[in-house]
């Protein structure tokens, strides 16, 4: 088996290799979209760990991060078998965020991703969000740049929602910080698109994380779908609390 490098570059990105597999990928043989978003919050996970702030050290403190908002523009989706290499970077934080960029190439140089999230800072005990501020096992990030995707902003939901699915959460929905994986979103909401929307190539991708789905939980679907403009907009909820508002265009 090949092994893939992973490694800091001069600016201190985090960059890692690593190659498509097929488990990985929609049946139009592409990686999918829950895929997408759990390599790159991993990929965030692992350059805290390099750097010496695993979740073993995080716990120590009560911290964990959660992501909050993740935005991605696909320039084109990542391939069954194909080579690519991950780089991520944290930037200049927002008041109450952390900011995280994020881009995926193949082994030619060509972009196929760009990205941004932003995430929270919580006291695992508490149960609350923690100004950035506290956050002091690595000097505060000064660094900004432009974004090839769209922002993390709010997302404004169109009245005519309707419901199009529902999920259950289950026991393979939660991670090793007790929440349902923020990757697990997006396959719900993709398991709920009807079947004509499967084959499309969508070119822009945001999610906002509102109330995390509690294991047990039925998490309702809701969806807009705005063919003349080439959007959808999918909401899930927990009886009348927004779990997560979410928008894809193509």
């Amino acid at each position: 088996m090949k092994v893939y490098k992973q490694w800091h570059d001069e600016k201190m990105n985090f960059c890692s290799e690593t190659m498509v597999y097929f488990s990985q990928c929609t049946e139009n043989k592409v990686l999918s979209l829950h895929e997408l978003l759990k390599m790159t919050s991993d990929i965030a996970t692992e350059d805290f760990n390099q750097r010496d702030m695993s979740t073993h050290v995080l716990r120590k403190y009560n911290y964990a991060f959660l992501v909050s908002r993740t935005a991605f523009r696909f320039h084109r989706m990542p391939k069954e078998n194909e080579e690519i290499v991950l780089e991520t970077w944290e930037e200049k934080n927002d008041p109450l965020q952390f900011v995280r960029a994020y881009e995926i190439r193949n082994k030619d140089g060509e972009k196929l991703v760009s990205g941004l999230s932003k995430w929270i800072l919580i006291d695992t005990e508490l149960r609350k969000i923690l100004p950035v501020k506290n956050y002091t096992l690595r000097p505060p990030v000064s660094f900004e740049s432009e974004h090839d995707c769209l922002s993390c902003g709010k997302i404004i939901v169109p009245e005519n929602i309707s419901l199009i699915g529902e999920h259950k959460v289950g026991y393979s929905d939660i991670d090793a910080n007790g929440h349902t994986n923020n990757s697990r979103y997006a396959a719900f909401m993709m398991d709920c698109l009807p079947s004509k929307y499967h084959d499309i190539a969508f070119t822009d991708f945001r999610i906002n994380f509102s109330k995390e789905a509690m294991i047990g939980e039925v998490l309702k679907i809701y969806a807009a779908f705005e063919d003349d403009n080439k959007k959808i907009t999918v909401v899930g909820k927990v009886g009348d609390s927004v779990s997560f508002e979410s928008e894809l265009y193509w």
